[in-house]
């Protein structure tokens, strides 16, 4: 589901509370700031893909091209 980081404080309740939810963004920084915020609310299923899509990039799916 894509929910921007400004978005998230008025629409984290279309997020599902039983459900594992894997954060991500570029870099891995603003997703670490939603998984905090969604934790605060509450969330315990949520974690941060740490180094963003461009860690996945690199160390997973090297197709995938690193901006």
């Amino acid at each position: 589901k894509l929910l921007p980081l400004g978005q998230l404080a008025d629409r984290y309740a279309e997020l599902p509370m039983d459900q594992p939810i894997v954060i991500h963004c570029h870099h891995g920084g603003r997703s670490g700031r939603a998984v905090a915020f969604l934790q605060q609310q509450g969330f315990t299923n949520a974690v941060n893909l740490a180094g963003g899509i461009d860690a996945w990039a690199r160390q997973i799916d090297k197709v995938m091209q690193v901006y």
